[in-house]
């Protein structure tokens, strides 16, 4: 049964529909079971000696590598994998950051002028007399060296707090070059080099920081600069985003150079003239993945779904398009495309997918790259056969950037972390916590993501959200400007004085770098300690799939903040490494990594947590009663007089206002 599969009843319409149709990832992972050696990391496939399968009484490799050190090899490859490719992305943004400066790109400009000065501040950039392009090229050019710097550490570890980056220096796990740590690390897990579970994690953490402090906050940086810092705006999710009538782009992957001009090219006049010429009544765009993150952040464009939704849009019959360019993109979709109209669309020169049209994307030419990509799906327009959009979608508010909290806190000159931390220290806002990660498809896809924020917000704590887990809570309604019904009422109180939901999405996976910064801001405002990994917060990654999530909570972890995985342990094998990832990192860096498929066990681990670190910052112990009636005595009294939908329209009409209409 569908219902088995997802909690998106959207997702269970067209997997119903389209049974005996298509077969999709979810069929897939039912009849391909995962290997139980390879899943608990021993197995070694690093030499051709191998593969070495480490089970039974077999404890030892042909070469004499234990399980500790397989099992720590095995996951440092992970992270150096999931590293490279956030920051890859990263120095691609660079790069064009560089060639819009020289105007040697088209349709590319500096957005966000004001965001420019505040990186070139961070890099150490003069930008006193200078124009903006020439301030603009040498970010670009600092942000490269970031990349390639053999000495010395990345620029932005300045950003953490003094202490941590004195915890990171004591433990000589400083980044130095960001694609120096990958090549390290995949050096030392190399047969025959780095033979010390713990000194191959350490060099692990390293690798991670350049990603987290380097190549992704580098790519959220670049991207506020070319395409405009998010502030927070309104839009839909789910695949009843996508139009009937008119000709349907589905954005997918993760390169926001490529979605920025599509976006532009499908309001362009002549493109709409030759729309409404095939018959369409417009261009609509939607999203998939990272992509739709981007694109919703920055325009609103509508997310129609996450990881697992991306066969499911094609089977609509109503997409013309998919347009991908790198990254979580399903090899399946060329077959899935072959049974509709759509055209499947590959971009980059990365990632070249057989039986897709490609149509490579050239930054220099961007806008007329854009263009014929956009007149190839129309073309598809009058192929469509019959559709079965889910009439199912649902609102939602997006674009908190880290700039934007501190606004909504303080206003322009008096941007500020004061109001939630003091929140925080009196009790009406339980603890932080950031929900990020992938769908996997060996669990219910939302299940886990929807569950966990529900019971967060229950309970009053303030949670961010970013990626395929962001678009998993918005399906649910959890980013709808009104849904405080299941918030505690605390964490409501806090909510509709500043006028915002209880769940903050804060951009891509990418943007988790976002997240690092909150954190910091909220140590360094004062009152919660002087280091993130003093703060009452957790990282939780309830249904990861991908080697950048392994990268992600490792660098969060590192960062000093207690992260939790959910589905299974990679590293399960070796208690040892278990050990050591958890335990060992809590004690050297302050936070670790725990994996608990169970999610009521993994809420019961996040609340301890969180009310052991209200205990160390010597704050009251969290009471839900304490504050929660003088936050809704005006909502009861609004109900009595209008009736409780016409509460919830004041809210949902305006909602940036910290108070409704009616009161004034």
């Amino acid at each position: 049964m569908s219902d088995e599969l997802s909690v998106d009843r959207a997702a269970c319409m067209i997997l119903e529909s389209c049974e005996e149709e298509i077969v999709t990832a979810f069929d897939r992972a039912g009849s391909l079971k995962p290997c139980p050696i390879g899943s608990e990391s021993l197995c070694c496939k690093v030499c051709y000696m191998g593969p070495c399968r480490l089970v039974g009484k077999t404890d030892r490799g042909v070469c004499g590598a234990t399980r500790a050190t397989v099992a720590a090899r095995n996951f440092a490859r992970s992270v150096a994998a999931g590293a490279s490719a956030h920051s890859d992305h990263g120095r691609d943004l660079a790069f064009t950051l560089m060639a819009a400066a020289q105007g040697e790109t088209q349709g590319y400009r500096i957005r966000d002028v004001n965001k420019l000065y505040a990186v070139a501040e961070l890099l150490g950039i003069e930008t006193k007399n200078r124009s903006v392009n020439d301030i603009a090229y040498d970010v670009g050019k600092e942000a490269l060296d970031n990349f390639g710097r053999q000495r010395g550490t990345i620029t932005y570890l300045s950003r953490a707090t003094r202490r941590r980056q004195a915890l990171w220096k004591e433990l000589d796990i400083e980044p130095r070059g960001i694609d120096r740590e990958v090549v390290e690390l995949l050096h030392r897990t190399h047969m025959g080099v780095d033979q010390d579970a713990e000194h191959i994690l350490d060099a692990t953490m390293r690798c991670a920081l350049g990603d987290g402090w380097g190549g992704s906050m580098l790519a959220t940086d670049i991207s506020d600069i070319l395409f405009g810092t998010p502030s927070p705006l309104q839009s839909q999710v789910n695949l009843g985003v996508l139009k009937e009538d008119q000709v349907n782009i589905v954005l997918h992957g993760h390169e926001p150079t490529l979605s920025e001009m599509i976006v532009a090219a499908s309001s362009d006049p002549e493109l709409l003239d030759y729309a409404a010429s095939k018959g369409a009544k417009g261009i609509n765009l939607a999203g998939i993945c990272c992509t739709a993150n981007e694109v919703l952040m920055r325009h609103g464009i509508p997310p129609a779904g996450n990881f697992l939704s991306q066969e499911l849009a094609i089977a609509t019959g109503a997409v013309e398009a998919m347009v991908v360019d790198v990254q979580c993109i399903m090899q399946a979709l060329a077959d899935v495309a072959k049974r509709f109209h759509t055209k499947l669309i590959a971009t980059s020169k990365k990632a070249k997918i057989e039986g897709a049209e490609f149509i490579p994307f050239d930054e220099h030419k961007a806008y007329d790259s854009a263009k014929a990509i956009v007149r190839a799906a129309i073309d598809q327009f009058p192929k469509r056969g019959s559709t079965r959009i889910p009439p199912i979608k649902e609102e939602l508010i997006a674009g908190f950037s880290h700039e934007y909290i501190g606004y909504m806190q303080g206003g322009l000159y008096r941007s500020s972390f004061r109001p939630l931390n003091d929140a925080i220290i009196a009790g009406r806002i339980r603890g932080l916590a950031g929900v990020v990660g992938c769908n996997n498809a060996r669990v219910k896809q939302d299940e886990g993501i929807t569950k966990i924020i529900r019971e967060l917000i229950r309970n009053d704590v303030l949670v961010v959200v970013t990626g395929c887990a962001a678009t998993g809570a918005a399906k649910d309604g959890y980013l709808r400007p009104e849904f405080m019904e299941e918030a505690g009422a605390g964490l409501r109180e806090v909510c509709e004085a500043i006028g915002i939901p209880p769940v903050l999405h804060v951009g891509s996976c990418v943007d988790n770098s976002r997240i690092l910064t909150i954190l910091t801001q909220c140590a360094t405002e004062g009152g919660l300690g002087d280091d993130i990994s003093d703060l009452p917060a957790v990282g939780i990654c309830p249904e990861y799939m991908s080697e950048k999530a392994v990268s992600i909570g490792t660098y969060v972890a590192a960062s000093g903040i207690y992260v939790l995985f959910g589905v299974h342990n990679p590293v399960g094998g070796s208690p040892e490494v278990v050990d050591l990832i958890s335990n060992g990192w809590m004690k050297k860096v302050g936070g670790g990594i725990v994996w608990e498929p169970d999610t009521d066990k993994l809420l019961e681990l996040a609340f301890a947590h969180i009310d052991r670190k209200r205990r160390d910052l010597g704050l009251a112990a969290y009471d839900p009663t304490r504050f929660g009636a003088s936050g809704d005595r005006l909502i009861e009294k609004l109900e009595q007089q209008l009736g409780q939908e016409q509460v919830v329209g004041l809210y949902s009409a305006n909602p940036s206002s910290s108070t409704p209409a009616a009161e004034s």
